[in-house]
């Protein structure tokens, strides 16, 4: 059975008396989209620079398609494209040249390069500015090019988006949805809960260097409060046993949490006219994570 594109083994980080991240174990599985969240500070960047072996773990240990990211770093490194929440390039330098540059290291597929330059509307002659004249956006594009040029099995993204406008953020989910497609694996650290809700399979929720939420986003959905809103053709008796937002003779105004089959239930007997209820946020269960820990 082939390895992983990522295994986290009780990965333990501590600066001095701050534990960054404790004891993390986690495993991405292969053409898998994984959103990695959490408050700033609470280990997602940590852990990123562990798998590049930027920074090495006090315990524990992180390897790439079986191949540990310490020991044998430069084979685990060698089929992922990375993108830093903040390229470090030399601003003499023009835009082809750092893809250029990077492709030496990476790999270059030209038709791919071609293909990301078009789908992010970014043409050569962009490329022959230097990189001191980019806006923020166009760094931004420049550093989507250089992750994905070499067509890496394994893309490692630290808020991908950040500074894209709306039009090239759709222009990202498209490349990122093409790439799921063809069985490359996604790592994706995002603040955007609405993207990570939409694109991704599954979330891994980091608070405070630990991680408290792994889960699909259909079971973390599920983990929501629903609204739901019983509107009766007559006068009903109030609800028992649900939290009640508004209540009226005629309308029940609920907050249910878990399945809905107890509340079906309860109604079955009762002269329904109509029911509606609201589809369940991620963001709802995400913040309550953010806040305390536990949903």
């Amino acid at each position: 059975m082939p390895s992983p594109p990522i295994s986290i083994r009780g990965i333990t980080k501590r600066y001095g008396s701050l534990l960054a991240v404790n004891s993390l174990t986690l495993e991405v599985a292969e053409g898998e989209i994984l959103g990695f969240l959490g408050l700033n500070g609470a280990g997602k960047s940590t852990t990123i620079r562990i798998l590049l072996d930027l920074l090495r773990p006090n315990s524990g240990q992180a390897a790439l398609f079986g191949h540990d990211c310490q020991s044998n770093g430069l084979e685990a490194r060698k089929n992922i494209g990375y993108l830093p929440a903040e390229m470090g390039i030399y601003p003499d330098l023009t835009g082809r040249e750092v893809l250029d540059l990077l492709a030496g290291l990476g790999g270059n597929n030209k038709s791919h390069r071609r293909d990301l330059q078009d789908r992010l509307e970014f043409p050569d002659r962009d490329l022959r500015r230097k990189l001191r004249e980019y806006s923020t956006g166009m760094k931004r594009k420049l550093g989507i090019i250089q992750a994905f040029q070499s067509d890496p099995l394994l893309l490692i993204l630290d808020e991908p988006t950040e500074g894209l406008d709306p039009l090239m953020q759709e222009s990202f989910y498209e490349i990122l949805v093409h790439a799921k497609k063809r069985g490359r694996t996604v790592f994706m650290s995002s603040h955007v809960l609405s993207e990570v809700e939409r694109i991704c399979d599954r979330i891994a929720l980091l608070r405070k260097g630990e991680l408290v939420l792994l889960s699909t986003i259909e079971e973390t959905r599920k983990l929501a409060t629903r609204r739901v809103r019983v509107f009766f053709r007559e006068d009903v008796p109030d609800p028992q046993g649900f939290e009640a937002v508004q209540i009226a003779p005629r309308r029940w105004d609920l907050k249910v949490e878990g399945q809905l089959a107890p509340l079906l239930a309860a109604i079955a007997v009762l002269p329904v006219q109509d029911l509606e209820v609201e589809e369940p946020k991620l963001e709802d269960v995400i913040l309550k994570y953010y806040r305390d820990g536990s949903a």
